[in-house]
C-alpha cells in the first residue's frame, strides 16, 4: 500500500457553525466541498491520514512530525471551547518518516516542542471525523526551508507508507491569499487575486510543477499560508498521474479558500517534477556564476572553501584595488532556490579591507546565521550570492527615507536593527521601519533614532 488519495482543505474557523454563528453560510460551497472530501476519504478507508498544517509549530530549518500517542485540541481561542477534537496518532509512521529523513539528509523529524492540535488541524478533522474515524493521524508542520525540501518530505511520506504497508491519505490544510478580494482584513491586492488564480488553476490540472516554481516573493506578497502544505502533498504523489478535481473556490471574506481532490493513477516518469525543478535551479545558479563580479565571486569562493575544508580560505592573489584598498561595512546574502539561506553583515568596517570583510561575513552567513542550519556541501551548486557594500550611515528622519534607495538603521540604547534597501515586498517607509524595529526588538512606541545609508549591490 502507499498514498491512495490526497486532498486540499482550508481551515477558516468560521466554517464551523459554533464559531460562524450564521456567517458560515457565506462560504457554504466551501463547507459542502469539505463534506464531500470527508465522504471520499471514508470511501477510501485509509489506515493513516497525514495532515499537514501551516499553523502547527514551525521552525525556520526543520519540519516537525508530531510524535505523540494522541493529539487533542479545541476551538476555545475562537470562543467555541465546546468544539473538541481528539485523535490517536500513528507513532510508527512518524518514526519511519523521521528515520528516512535522516537517511536522506532532510531536516525533518520528531524533535522539538510538543503542542496540541491547532485550528489548521481541527477544522479539517471536524469534517473528516463526521464521516470516518477508523484512522490514525500523522501531523506534519511546515518550515522556512525551500519548496524543494517540502516536496522531498512528501516523497518520504509516500516511501514510509509503502515500507509500512499503510493505506494512507494526505490532507494538505491551507488557505490561499489573505488579500484575495475587497473586504479582506489584510487589505485587497491584485497580487492576491492573481496568486489564487494561478494556484487553483494548477490544482484543477494537477500541474504541481507550477507550485514548485512559484516565486517566494510573490507568495509572500499574496499573504498565503497553504502553498508549502500543497507542495508536501504534491511530493507524496510524485511520479504518478493523478485524477485532479478543484471542488470549490471562494473568497467571500477576502481570503481564498480552495478544496481539491487528487487520486493517484498509474506511474508516469514525466511527473517526477522535482528532478526537473532541481536541474532548472542548478542551471539558474550556474548562469549567476558566469556573470558574477569580483565581490560576488569572492563571497562564493569563501563559502565553498569553508564548507568543503572547514576553515577560513586564504586571500586570493590578484584582487583589484576596490577590494583591497578600501574599507566599508558589508552584507553577504545567500539564497537557495529563491529563498534566503543566510545573511550576515557589518554596519561599519571592522576589518582591514572590503575583501576581508566579504570573506568573514560570507563564512558567517553560511554557518552562523541563527535562523538557518549551516550550509551543507550538497547545497553549494544551488546557491546564489549577493554582496552589499554600505556607505557610512547618516542621521535621518522618516521624511528622508526611501526604501528603494536607502537602507535604514534604528537604535534604542544598545538595540539596533538594520534593513537593507530595495528588498522585495518592502515598498513603504512605514513597513521598512516596522521590520527594522522588530529585528531590534524595539517597540514602536519607544523612542528610537533613525539613520540611513546607501549600498552598492553586487549580484
Amino acid at each position: 500500500m502507499a498514498i491512495i488519495g490526497a486532498f486540499i482543505m482550508p481551515h477558516p474557523p468560521i466554517l464551523l457553525p459554533a464559531v460562524g454563528k450564521g456567517e458560515e453560510g457565506k462560504i457554504q460551497k466551501t463547507a459542502d466541498a469539505c463534506h464531500e472530501v470527508s465522504k471520499r476519504i471514508a470511501a477510501l478507508k485509509p489506515d493513516t491520514i497525514v495532515l499537514v498544517s501551516p499553523h502547527t509549530l514551525a521552525y525556520s530549518d526543520y519540519n516537525q512530525i508530531a510524535a505523540e500517542k494522541c493529539l487533542k485540541g479545541d476551538m476555545g481561542r475562537f470562543r467555541a471551547p465546546e468544539i473538541k477534537v481528539s485523535v490517536d496518532c500513528d507513532e510508527e509512521f512518524a518514526s519511519a518518516v523521521s528515520t528516512l529523513s535522516e537517511k536522506r539528509n532532510l531536516s525533518a523529524g520528531t524533535l522539538g516542542k510538543r503542542q496540541d492540535l491547532d485550528h489548521g488541524c481541527i477544522v479539517p478533522l471536524f469534517f473528516i471525523q463526521k464521516e470516518y474515524r477508523n484512522f490514525r493521524l500523522v501531523k506534519v508542520g511546515l518550515s522556512g526551508l525551500s519548496y524543494a525540501e517540502h516536496y522531498k518530505l512528501g516523497q518520504i511520506l509516500a516511501e514510509a507508507a509503502e515500507n509500512l504497508n499503510r493505506a494512507a491519505v494526505v490532507v494538505a490544510s491551507g488557505d490561499l491569499s489573505h488579500k484575495a478580494a475587497p473586504g479582506s482584513p489584510y487589505g485587497f491586492s491584485q497580487v492576491g487575486a492573481r496568486f489564487d488564480h494561478e494556484i487553483t488553476t494548477a490544482m484543477a490540472k494537477g500541474d504541481f510543477i507550477r507550485w514548485l516554481e512559484t516565486d517566494p516573493g510573490f507568495a509572500d506578497e499574496a499573504a498565503e499560508c497553504g502553498l508549502r502544505s500543497f507542495i508536501i502533498m504534491a511530493g507524496a504523489l510524485d511520479g504518478f498521474k493523478v485524477n485532479a478535481e478543484l471542488l470549490s473556490y471562494q473568497n467571500n471574506f477576502g481570503i481564498g479558500y480552495a478544496v481539491a481532490a487528487f487520486i493517484p493513477l498509474e506511474k508516469d516518469k514525466n511527473r517526477c517534477f522535482l528532478d526537473n525543478h532541481i536541474k532548472k535551479e542548478q542551471n539558474l545558479a550556474e548562469k549567476h556564476r558566469i556573470n558574477e563580479d569580483n565581490h560576488v565571486r569572492l563571497a562564493r569562493y569563501s563559502v565553498e572553501y569553508f564548507v568543503k575544508n572547514g576553515k577560513r580560505p586564504p586571500l586570493p592573489d590578484g584582487l583589484p584595488p576596490e577590494l583591497t584598498a578600501s574599507r566599508a561595512g558589508v552584507f553577504v546574502s545567500i539564497k537557495k532556490q529563491g529563498q534566503l539561506r543566510g545573511c550576515i553583515g557589518t554596519i561599519s568596517p571592522v576589518r582591514k579591507n572590503i575583501a576581508e570583510e566579504i570573506i568573514y561575513n560570507a563564512i558567517c552567513a553560511c554557518s552562523e546565521d541563527p535562523r538557518f542550519s549551516p550550509v551543507r556541501p550538497d547545497e553549494l551548486s544551488f546557491l546564489v550570492y549577493s554582496v552589499d557594500v554600505l556607505s557610512a550611515a547618516e542621521p535621518a528622519d522618516i521624511h528622508m527615507l526611501d526604501p528603494q534607495r536607502y537602507g535604514v538603521i534604528v537604535s534604542c540604547g544598545r538595540r539596533r536593527g538594520l534593513l537593507l534597501p530595495a528588498l522585495e515586498g518592502v515598498d513603504t517607509v512605514q513597513k521598512q521601519i516596522r521590520i527594522a524595529l522588530s529585528k531590534a526588538n524595539i517597540k514602536p512606541d519607544e523612542p528610537y533614532l533613525i539613520e540611513r545609508f546607501e549600498v552598492m549591490r553586487h549580484l
